[in-house]
């Protein structure tokens, strides 16, 4: 039965087949959340820091449809507005309000259920803060489902795509809200029988010294302007990495991790694992 468009569907942890063991459950936070379903997609916000600490998107690619953009950004009603980051973050500022859950993601099947996805990812629990030349223009953090898309048609051109921000202790702190300089993305599909899934980080950290940030956040609170960010840099990450920086529960997926070997770390992260990602050949050479 197909759902009316009025109704908020979430994500389906059997998106990708009826069998278990490619289901792919929501994420456990480690910190309280509010759950917000929507339509083909769910956020998990943290309402301490005001932004999502996880989304979940089911993408079907052979059902896509395109619809008219928009820009209606507005409050999730079902959440108290001192629990999301609101207009007054990117007001007077070079800040994006950037989807976590891409826009055309879950806009597909009848058109009145497209047409409410669409509208439903302009919600604020569902954008983050984001340097403007890191969410503008075609680049290849944008494009990162087409690709791994691509490569699943053979199958059931279906996807599952997790995405936030690594909510860390120490992000500069913008207007009250902390501002992450680190975002995650985690797509999985199915492959004959079983799920397999590859994860990406996207940085946004700027190459400064201690003292130099130090110096530019003071001057950027001062004038009311966001703090110091640099230019965008994509890698591919170990799933387990995603989970060990995030504290998210991420199920099967750390299992599933196409990049052989991937285990849970035991202490803290490096990123000697991280592989530079800058051209959407690279993305295939991972999948080939």
């Amino acid at each position: 039965m197909v759902p009316h468009a009025d109704e908020p569907l979430g994500h389906d942890p059997g998106f990708l087949g009826d069998a278990p063991a490619l289901a792919v459950p929501l994420p456990v936070p480690a910190q309280r959340v509010r759950e917000l379903p929507a339509t083909h997609f769910t956020v998990l916000l943290d309402p301490v820091r005001r932004l999502a600490a996880a989304t979940v998107v089911d993408v079907d690619g052979a059902s896509l449809v395109d619809v008219p953009r928009g820009d209606d950004w507005r409050l999730d009603e079902r959440v108290p507005a001192d629990e999301q980051a609101g207009p007054e973050l990117y007001a007077r500022n070079d800040l994006d309000r950037g989807h976590l859950v891409r826009r055309r993601d879950p806009v597909w099947g009848p058109p009145a259920v497209a047409a409410r996805a669409n509208a439903d990812t302009f919600r604020y629990p569902n954008a983050a803060p984001q340097a403007s030349r890191f969410n503008q223009g075609e680049d290849l953090w944008v494009g990162l489902e087409d690709h791994v898309l691509a490569y699943a048609r053979a199958e059931r051109s279906r996807l599952v795509v997790l995405t936030g921000p690594v909510l860390a202790d120490d992000d500069p702190v913008y207007r009250g809200i902390g501002i992450p300089l680190l975002f995650w993305k985690v797509a999985a599909w199915a492959e004959g029988d079983r799920v397999r899934a590859l994860a990406f980080v996207l940085d946004q950290e700027p190459a400064l010294d201690e003292d130099e940030l130090r110096a530019g956040r003071a001057r950027a609170q001062a004038a009311d302007e966001p703090p110091p960010l640099g230019p965008f840099r994509t890698f591919t990450v170990p799933v387990a990495d995603v989970a060990a920086r995030t504290g998210l529960g991420l199920g099967p997926l750390v299992a599933a991790d196409v990049q052989a070997g991937a285990v849970v770390p035991a202490t803290a992260p490096t990123r000697e694992d991280w592989l530079p990602l800058r051209t959407a050949t690279d993305v295939e050479r991972l999948l080939a």
